[in-house]
């Protein structure tokens, strides 16, 4: 209980700043919405976009003159934005003790290293929790102003679970790198070149139909806002793969980071 409040504490600088800048974000494209709003004029630009343009911005099936078909285009930068959250609270909440240089009081405690590891886990998983629930709460606060319709709050039901285990996958992942790696400089820096190759991929996957097949390698398309809106449910392919992905990365962590050498 210890290490869990001393990681929270740890983070909490860096949640505050990251929860700030996704309420800033989320109210200034919202603030954008009402040019949007019931407007038949946008229908008209948006059909005379470029087809491959539209599916590279997932906004082929999109209606952005409805609160649900907005809030589905821009999610994509919060799903964005979450998971470089996740996957670098990963990474430095596993190597911060090797940075600050702090790893010898650590290893002086009488604690295991791999309650050391579930306490970092559970420390994460709350940050991720409290990221996820301000951006869901600032989102249907800036709505408000316009009529809000079931199907809006079904797809943010929707979103709030599909934006957990895209976080969850980012964050077991650079955890992984984390103690895998033997320098923290490194991991920090895979981990985001990791993010930016899947995200570009996703992209790729989107404008040609001969790499489709690859978007299983992305975690950017298993939850697509549109597969959201038009299904109602997560795809349970995706959440398996998911799954497996989150499970096979903290269980790495837990047998990996326990027998590695620190640098004090």
């Amino acid at each position: 209980m210890h290490i869990l409040k001393w990681e929270l504490k740890a983070n909490l600088k860096s949640l505050i700043i990251w929860s700030v800048i996704f309420v800033a974000l989320i109210f200034m494209m919202t603030s954008e919405f009402s040019a949007y709003y019931d407007n038949p004029e946008i229908l008209d630009i948006m059909n005379a976009m470029p087809e491959s343009l539209m599916k590279a911005f997932s906004m082929d099936s999109a209606n952005l003159t409805t609160a649900v078909g907005y809030v589905s285009v821009v999610s994509l930068y919060f799903y964005l934005m979450a998971s470089v959250f996740a996957i670098l609270l990963g990474t430095n909440i596993i190597s911060k003790e090797e940075r600050d240089k702090t790893a010898e009081y650590l290893m002086v405690m009488p604690i295991s290293r791999e309650r050391i590891i579930l306490s970092k886990i559970m420390a994460s998983l709350i940050n991720c929790l409290i990221l996820i629930l301000v951006v869901i709460s600032a989102t249907i606060i800036s709505m408000r102003p316009y009529a809000l319709d079931a199907l809006f709050y079904d797809f943010m039901w929707l979103m709030t679970q599909s934006m957990f285990f895209s976080m969850m996958l980012f964050l077991s992942i650079g955890m992984l790198l984390a103690s895998i790696l033997r320098r923290y400089k490194s991991s920090g820096k895979i981990s985001a070149s990791l993010l930016v190759f899947l995200y570009f991929l996703s992209i790729l996957t989107t404008l040609s139909d001969k790499i489709e097949f690859l978007k299983i390698f992305t975690p950017f398309k298993y939850f697509e806002a549109k597969d959201l809106i038009a299904n109602g449910h997560l795809d349970l392919t995706y959440v398996i793969i998911s799954l497996c992905v989150i499970i096979a990365s903290f269980v790495g962590t837990f047998y990996i980071y326990p027998r590695r050498d620190l640098h004090l």
